[in-house]
């Protein structure tokens, strides 16, 4: 039975290793090899496919793209400031490379004159920046970012003061507004109560004047029982010398003979004799008031007679139930109810 024998290891001197080589010498100038997505995934179904070479070349140059890729997705940026992966190819292996144009898939990537470009400084701190962020002298993509969080926030804080501002100078030219509508209503009442007082001393003085006027006409038309005299009874006041408990009247003391006036025109009802009120003379009003004169010492008029203001119907006296002489003068409304005859003299202009 046959035993495969043991691979033989290849000597590292390069003038007695001879492997089998991939087109001329001028072909396997070295450049720079960039692996894109058609070199390192499968290709695409229906494409020209080679043939696998075996070997350990072919080992050796997939496994330096191998770690090529690797470096370049675990992202360069972030290993620029690190050595460089040191790759250690034997010199019989890297003699006998082929050239990269003659590899499948990658010789129509570009030609020998075509240079890889450069890459960035810093190739991901940038990343995310504006043409306005280089502007503004960020140099990298975080100092951006804050820059941009911090003008946004001051934007956004101006924005909230000018709103307050706003709201305050709204309120305060609210509360002027108001203020000033409730000066003019207070100096408007002002006004009004000024003119209300104004217009009622006004009518207070018109009624007072009237008043005064009615009363002139009323002491024209009527006039005080006797012109010299002095009160000395008034109506309400209790004693045992009178009839019903109380003065029903008002005494006007003068001596015997003083001549009685009548009060107002009027007719006479009667006139004569009348108990304890003496000589009495009773003259009715037209309002049908009745005005009683009693005492007297003479009587000049007579039942039914009509008489004017001013005119004499008899005489001061002490008839009847009396201390001296005086005239008892009486008012009773037309019902009969007595009234005190001070304050109906007085509301017709009279102050006895």
């Amino acid at each position: 039975m046959a035993s495969n024998k043991p691979a033989l290891e290849a000597p590292f001197e390069t003038e007695t290793f001879e492997p089998p080589t991939f087109g001329t010498e001028a072909d396997r100038t070295w450049g720079e090899w960039n692996p894109t997505e058609d070199s390192l995934l499968p290709p695409v179904r229906g494409r020209h496919r080679v043939a696998k070479q075996r070997g350990l070349a072919r080992s050796s140059t997939v496994l330096g793209v191998g770690v090529l890729a690797a470096v370049g997705a675990g992202g360069i940026a972030t290993a620029q400031d690190k050595p460089a992966v040191s790759i250690s190819l034997p010199d019989a292996i890297t003699d006998n490379l082929p050239a990269a144009k003659s590899l499948p898939g990658v010789g129509s990537l570009g030609t020998e004159e075509a240079k890889p470009s450069a890459l960035a400084t810093d190739p991901l701190t940038t990343a995310g920046m504006t043409t306005a962020d280089f502007q503004s002298g960020a140099t990298d993509a975080g100092e951006a970012l804050r820059a941009r969080i911090l003008q946004q926030a001051e934007s956004q804080q101006a924005e909230a003061d000018a709103t307050a501002k706003a709201a305050e100078q709204a309120a305060a030219a609210e509360k002027a507004a108001a203020d000033a509508e409730k000066r003019q209503t207070e100096a408007e009442k002002k006004i009004q109560a000024a003119k209300d007082k104004a217009e009622a001393e006004a009518k207070a003085k018109a009624a007072a004047k009237a008043e005064k006027e009615r009363l002139a006409k009323l002491a024209e038309s009527y006039t005080l029982p006797v012109v010299s005299y002095t009160i000395t009874s008034t109506f309400g006041q209790a004693g045992s010398m009178w009839s019903s408990g109380y003065h029903t009247g008002l005494d006007f003391a003068a001596p015997t003979g003083t001549p009685i006036k009548a009060v107002h025109s009027g007719t006479v009802q009667s006139a004569g004799w009348s108990g304890s009120y003496g000589y009495r003379t009773v003259l009715e009003l037209d309002d049908g008031t009745e005005l009683w004169f009693c005492h007297q010492s003479s009587m000049t008029v007579t039942a039914g007679q009509k008489v004017s203001t001013g005119e004499v119907i008899g005489r001061v006296g002490a008839t009847g139930n009396v201390t001296g002489p005086h005239l008892h003068l009486e008012v009773h409304a037309p019902g009969g109810t007595d009234i005190d005859p001070m304050g109906w003299l007085q509301s017709k202009g009279l102050n006895p």
